[in-house]
């Protein structure tokens, strides 16, 4: 039985005091930008930034979100935020994440997002559109 090949990116973040509510705990709302902050880290390692896909012809929507926070993230915690590709046959974008304490090696949060394709018109892409499937081959997913 053949493993599928992981791709995988890190990206390390320290705390800061605007990222915390009046309890000193991460707002809820940041872990949307920490996963964004992943996807772009992520594209640059893999050559599927949000520009590429543009001038292939598309948009990539985030259209699901999914977030477990399993411990408070503190004012000053540094943390480390794993993104691994979700492979899918489906016209769509999955990516799952971790998000760990570096000084702990705790798991602080587990997250997931789903993206689609839209063409220039908005319209949605029902079809995994040909520069995907390619970027597939070029990384050894298919």
């Amino acid at each position: 039985m053949d493993k599928k090949k992981i791709l995988r990116a890190e990206k390390d973040i320290d705390i800061r005091f605007n990222e915390v509510d009046s309890m000193g705990i991460v707002w809820h709302g940041n872990y949307t930008l920490y996963f964004e902050d992943a996807r772009e880290t992520f594209g640059k390692l893999y050559q599927l930034e949000y520009l590429y896909m543009y001038k292939m012809g598309f948009y990539a929507p985030l259209v699901d979100l999914h977030v477990q926070y399993k411990r408070a993230i503190k004012y000053q915690d540094k943390i480390k935020i794993i993104i691994e590709y979700h492979d899918t046959e489906a016209a769509k974008i999955v990516f799952d994440y971790t998000i760990l304490n570096r000084e702990t090696n705790e798991v602080m949060a587990l997250g997931q997002t789903t993206q689609v394709f839209l063409n220039h018109d908005y319209e949605l892409m029902l079809q995994v559109p040909e520069f995907f499937i390619e970027w597939k081959r070029l990384n050894g997913i298919i």
